[in-house]
């Protein structure tokens, strides 16, 4: 392969990214990708080995900070912000190989150097590898359902989880218990083999333990030399007072397990909360609508009124108008940063469907006696002064 070869592959179309795709969606695609094309997935097949091979390579670059930087700006260069076409060498105007060929008759490679020395791994012992490295387990998210009394008051969840964990049989190290993996003769443990190309050495994941620097000659029987098994356990959840619908709760070190002695990942619990047919929720404040009678709020009266946990009474000023709102301090939702929230009562008045002949009687009698009070006379002057 020569260098020219190399810097014309595309990386981004090889996870099927976008060249501004985030690290954890570069992640997510070569996970994806590493699953499907992985040669154990795939025995025999010559083709998806060797995609494995070329979505492995451009991860190495894209999953770095500093060799995406220097592989963004090589693109830029070489390209003006576009692909890459085919106009390198012969017929394109530019050759890579003759300009690197004077910078070195100029005294050193320089510039262009400088820029691609980190991506192609110029440098002598520029062969570390990444795959050996400790590294971080991916993130678990689930999700859990709780009654609103839980979710107001905290409460205590037990929850069944099945997801990644360290294999217990093998303790995480892929081998048949009583074995022990061995180092890559070939790599040395390092994941990488590099290939000199003229000017250049470049690596690529090595293709006897396929980038992990360890082969495993048996493996465990439980999680096929993976180190990582699929278990079913129980975790007990402690979600606080004053949880909202769709809140996360973190359970730092509860995801996947790391490789190579890597940390854990976190777990993350999405909790889903029940409707309550009585209360309702505005921030750290319950809400509640108490039915009243006209004659109630006409002339005032004493409510008890039911609360999360018991009941409070409340005094109603003759006069009061039907939707007014009263407040019962300190009967909301009590937080963990100590902040309380408060009752808030709706008055709404309850028409009769169905009333007999005295109560009729009654209520015509009193409209006929309210009938020089017109309620709408605010509202029809606010109408007449419009239209004017």
């Amino acid at each position: 392969m020569s260098a020219r070869d190399w810097i014309d592959k595309d990386f981004y179309r090889e996870l099927g990214v976008s060249s501004d795709a985030s690290a954890d969606e570069v992640k997510k695609a070569y996970r994806k990708l590493a699953r499907e094309l992985h040669p154990d997935a795939n025995p025999g097949d010559a083709k998806a080995e060797a995609r494995f091979k070329s979505v492995s390579e451009a991860y190495g670059v894209l999953s770095d900070t500093a060799k995406r930087k220097q592989y963004d700006e090589a693109r830029r260069l070489f390209a003006g912000g576009g692909g890459f076409p085919g106009g390198f060498g012969q017929g394109g105007g530019f050759d890579v190989g003759d300009l690197f060929s004077r910078q070195q008759q100029a005294g050193g490679m320089g510039g262009l150097g400088d820029l691609l020395g980190g991506l192609f791994n110029r440098r002598a012992g520029g062969t570390a590898s990444s795959a050996t490295r400790p590294r971080r387990g991916e993130d678990v998210e689930t999700d859990v359902r709780i009654d609103f009394t839980e979710a107001v008051q905290g409460a205590t969840v037990p929850m069944r989880l099945s997801s990644p964990a360290t294999c217990s049989t093998c303790a995480g190290s892929g081998a048949r218990p009583g074995t022990s993996p061995r180092t890559c003769p070939n790599c040395a443990g390092a994941g990488l083999v590099t290939r000199n190309q003229g000017a250049f050495a470049f690596s690529e994941p090595c293709a006897d333990c396929r980038g992990t620097g360890r082969i495993v000659d048996d493996p465990c029987p439980d999680c096929g030399g993976d180190g990582v098994s699929t278990k079913t356990r129980t975790l007990t959840i402690r979600i606080p007072a004053g949880v909202d619908d769709g809140q996360r709760i973190r359970l730092a070190g509860q995801g996947e397990p790391g490789r190579n002695n890597g940390p854990n990942g976190d777990l993350f619990v999405r909790v889903h909360v029940n409707p309550d047919p009585l209360f309702g929720r505005s921030g750290n404040n319950l809400t509640v609508t108490v039915p009243v009678t006209f004659p109630e709020l006409a002339l005032g009266t004493t409510l008890t009124v039911p609360t999360l946990d018991g009941k409070v009474t409340l005094k109603v000023p003759a006069g009061t108008a039907s939707g007014r709102v009263l407040r019962a301090k300190g009967k909301g939702i009590a937080r963990r940063d100590g902040q309380v929230g408060d009752l808030l009562i709706t008055l709404q008045v309850a028409v009769p469907n169905n009333m007999d002949a005295a109560a009729r009687e009654a209520l015509e009698a009193y409209a006929s006696k309210t009938a020089q009070h017109d309620p709408r006379a605010d509202l029809n002057a606010l109408v007449e002064k419009r239209s004017t």
